[in-house]
């Protein structure tokens, strides 16, 4: 880490903390409308266009629309925690911004203070990374106990459920980049892929953490906390104007946030792609060429947060769960060990470079393999007077039972 952390004068920071909320507010309202075109061309629509230039200004234009709707509290609702809910849930999605690299050491313009394209970093910057947005949790929890809603509070219990999940697979593959940049810190492990992008060495780890990150982030196909055709709305049923904006900017601040850490952790951070960075003695990798970079990273994990969206139908719930469980996390622990184990052998010099090409070529080849191994089908019933088991499916299912007959006249 530089020495420049926690040495810089008190207006740098304050500086650099503003113009991260600034970012983040601006790079929201681009990003409902990214979604909203990108869907229209999927859909052969128009999308907004009306509101300034290709319509850019759509998405200020219904900020300004939902601050100026009626503020209702609902009845039933406990007040206090139906407030702080929606605050609880947007403060953590902008904290976790304080550890994430921008770029490196520059010169702020007009002046000659050098500082860092980063508030601060820690040791364990990854982990308070972890650690703050999980608290955004316990916003939505609330939300749908304190509305009074029986929706409400289903799909906090599901957002609950689902975010816990996925966090412990996001979690455990983060393991293996710990191993190989030997640090959590973001600025360091940065600088640990000056030669390689660690998305090659650890493909597994990476294809694991955007599963997990769609998951965490309650996006379709993994919206089940919002499922309109079940919940209504989900944890924000009983919300509007304000207090539903502060859900709607929380959302789509933690899409950047989860996407701004996989281009920290697995692309390189903000390093030009492979090629340009040798332009000019890795003159893009100096001054505030490196913002292009990552900005342009993280917009390519939210065209993939809208693709998704716009072409795989919902998962139903328990699919969904039974996937984080029983599939996720054990295949992360798995891969943590073959991580480890290679490590060890490559630190004794037991195993070359390539060896571990045709072995992992091997193991990728037998993955997808067993995707095509049929699933076991369960044995039908042998007669029909068998007792009938309405949870055999997972979802209680009516028998079906012949319609009475009508005598004749």
């Amino acid at each position: 880490m530089s020495d420049l952390f926690g040495n810089e004068p008190f207006w740098v920071i304050l500086l650099k903390s503003v113009l991260i909320f600034v970012v983040l507010v601006v790079y929201t309202l681009f990003n409902i409308w990214f979604e909203r075109r990108v869907v229209a061309k999927m859909q052969h629509r128009i999308g907004p266009n009306v509101h300034g230039p290709f319509g850019l200004l759509q998405s200020l234009a219904d900020g300004v629309k939902l601050a100026l709707k009626e503020d209702i509290v609902v009845k039933a609702a406990d007040k206090v925690v139906y407030i702080l809910a929606p605050i609880l849930a947007t403060i953590p999605a902008f904290l976790a911004w304080a550890v994430i690299p921008f770029g490196p050491e520059v010169t702020i313009p007009f002046t000659d203070q050098k500082t860092i394209l980063q508030l601060t970093d820690l040791p364990v910057a990854v982990l308070y990374i972890l650690a703050v947005t999980s608290i955004g949790i316990y916003g939505i929890v609330l939300a749908g106990w304190a509305s009074g809603s029986i929706y409400a509070l289903l799909g906090g219990l599901r957002s609950s459920a689902q975010m816990i999940s996925y966090e412990v697979a996001m979690g455990l593959s983060f393991v293996s980049v710990f191993m190989y940049a030997g640090s959590m810190s973001t600025s360091e492990i940065v600088s640990a892929q000056t030669d390689m992008w660690y998305f090659v060495p650890l493909f597994p780890s990476f294809v694991i953490y955007v599963i997990a990150m769609i998951g965490e982030t309650n996006r379709a196909p993994f919206d089940l906390p919002e499922a309109e055709g079940e919940l209504v709305g989900g944890f924000h049923t009983e919300y509007s104007s304000l207090k539903f904006a502060l859900f709607f900017l929380a959302e789509y601040v933690n899409m950047v946030t989860v996407s701004a850490l996989a281009t920290t952790l697995f692309l390189g951070g903000w390093r030009a792609p492979f090629g340009l960075s040798q332009i000019n003695d890795g003159m893009l990798n100096t001054g505030y060429w490196p913002l292009l970079w990552f900005f342009g990273k993280t917009l390519g994990f939210i065209f993939l947060f809208v693709w998704l969206r716009g072409t795989l139908p919902r998962m139903r719930y328990d699919q969904f769960m039974t996937f984080g469980w029983k599939i996720l996390i054990p295949v992360s622990l798995a891969w943590i060990v073959a991580v480890a184990f290679i490590r060890k052998l490559k630190s004794e010099d037991m195993l070359n470079q390539d060896t571990l090409i045709w072995v992992a070529v091997a193991a990728g080849v037998l993955v997808v393999l067993t995707f095509l191994i049929p699933e076991k089908k369960e044995p039908e019933p042998e007669s029909d007077d068998a007792e009938f088991d309405a949870f055999a499916g997972g979802y209680p299912v009516p028998p079906i039972t012949e319609p009475p007959t009508r005598s004749a006249r």
